[in-house]
């Protein structure tokens, strides 16, 4: 089995044919695959799911590749992109990765190199996203946060039970504490593949994490919401 297994790819491609052959290989080689035919159609799949890769046929109906790219990365979604093209120009290739595609192969590619920089570039996502380890229990501040046990205690010295997910939230956020964790990390990580929270949902789980912990609700140093793009702890 693949070392990448059961990571979600997004196949964009409409010459139909071709999807289908990309799909095929990709789920022998033990990924997810989801398909679309159309730019838009990419856009809504984004914004619906958590994806590990894409890769983006530039010649899409309705919206170019390059246009949808620049789309997801407006969106602060920094998911790897590689993109797919008949014309092969050192122009073309220049603008696609301006902006913001991670890799590009010219058609028509040799199939065993694409699954080659498929695997590579989802390894290379996930290591960047690796998190410092912690243990059961984590202390801050004069607070204490039971992990396995779904409590902690709060910043009057009392015991508050938490729910499975504000537990996982809580320990997504302090592994990865001083950095930004995106709104899609937290959906593939606390709410699992295809099950899209609302931000208000996220932001309620934020409230209850300063209610808890920070002396000043309003004026929060632990617990920080960046707009428009995640969320993060600082001790």
């Amino acid at each position: 089995m693949n070392k990448s297994a059961k990571a979600s790819i997004l196949v964009a491609e409409d010459e139909e044919s071709l999807r289908e052959a990309l799909k095929l290989n990709l789920e022998l080689e033990g990924y997810e695959v989801t398909t679309s035919e159309t730019g838009p159609g990419v856009i809504k799949a984004v914004k619906n799911e958590y994806f590990d890769l894409i890769v983006l046929d530039i010649m899409l109906p309705e919206m170019d590749g390059i246009t949808v790219c620049e789309t997801i990365r407006m969106q602060h979604n920094d998911v790897p992109i590689l993109f797919l093209s008949a014309r092969n120009t050192s122009a073309d290739r220049v603008e696609g990765l301006k902006k913001g595609g991670d890799d590009y192969m010219t058609k028509p590619f040799n199939l065993e190199e694409l699954l080659l920089r498929v695997d590579k570039l989802i390894v290379k996502n996930k290591k960047m996203r690796e998190p410092q380890h912690i243990g059961d229990t984590y202390e801050f501040d004069g607070c204490k946060i039971d992990f396995s046990g779904h409590e902690c205690v709060d910043k009057t010295g009392n015991t508050q039970e938490l729910s499975k997910k504000e537990a996982a939230l809580l320990k997504l956020l302090v592994e990865h504490e001083g950095e930004v964790v995106s709104r899609e990390q937290i959906l593939q990580i606390v709410w699992g593949y295809n099950v899209y929270p609302t931000t208000r949902t996220i932001d309620n789980f934020i409230l209850n994490f300063r209610k808890y912990f920070e002396k000043d609700s309003r004026n929060p140093v632990h617990f920080h919401s960046i707009r428009g793009i995640g969320y993060k702890f600082t001790k």
